[in-house]
């Protein structure tokens, strides 16, 4: 009986011991496996502007704005309400509509509800029949990005594709809406102000 209690005595002041002993040891192998998952578990992949990688919503992403997607309006309801629409067509996994996303942005605060603006993944629009003047694949060139502005009757008035300045469709939606634009305006350029997110500002 002494020799019992002198073992459970030693055992008590010995924490490697105690460790070892059955309740800590599937304690033990569990923290083990935790920290090996954690460190063998790849790191996240770094959202870049200068590559082809889907890293989620480019518009939330590199230009600070989010509700641009969905679309508040389709291109049908607005033809038939003869209202100007901005088509802008990119993909999320593309650097050059990467870069494009603070022009749409800006777009979006200069006009508001004046116009419809309807950015549109080209993706569904890929290999399929044209559906007509109501249809987004009817004015699609096959190139992004691409901006196509439509006034209240139907008529395009605007149809480029590339890093187009939001100055020139700036004067393309005012000459399609009647809306003069604002004093000092169409003179602008894209600022980043940090890795990621770009704005368009007045260039003095």
């Amino acid at each position: 009986m002494a020799a019992v209690q002198g073992t459970m005595s030693r055992d008590a002041h010995d924490p490697l011991r105690r460790l070892q002993s059955r309740p800590f040891a599937s304690l033990w192998a569990l923290l083990l496996i935790v920290a090996m998952g954690l460190l063998w578990a790849p790191g996240p992949a770094a959202a870049s502007l200068e590559n082809d990688r889907y890293d989620g919503n480019i518009f939330a992403l590199y230009a600070g704005n989010g509700s641009l997607v969905p679309p508040r309006s389709s291109l049908g309801q607005s033809l038939a309400e003869h209202r100007v629409a901005v088509i802008v067509y990119y993909l999320d996994d593309s650097s050059v509509s990467k870069q494009f996303s603070p022009v749409v942005s800006e777009l979006q605060r200069v006009w508001g509800n004046a116009v419809d603006l309807i950015p549109l993944v080209t993706d569904p629009l890929q290999d399929r029949p044209d559906g007509g003047v109501a249809d987004p694949a009817h004015y699609w060139d096959g190139l992004i990005p691409q901006v196509v502005v439509i006034n209240g009757d139907g008529r395009v008035v605007f149809d480029r594709h590339g890093q187009v300045s939001v100055d020139a469709i700036n004067a393309a939606v005012s000459e399609a809406s009647g809306i003069p634009m604002a004093p000092g305006s169409g003179n602008s350029a894209t600022l980043s102000f940090n890795e990621l997110n770009s704005e368009v500002v007045a260039s003095r």
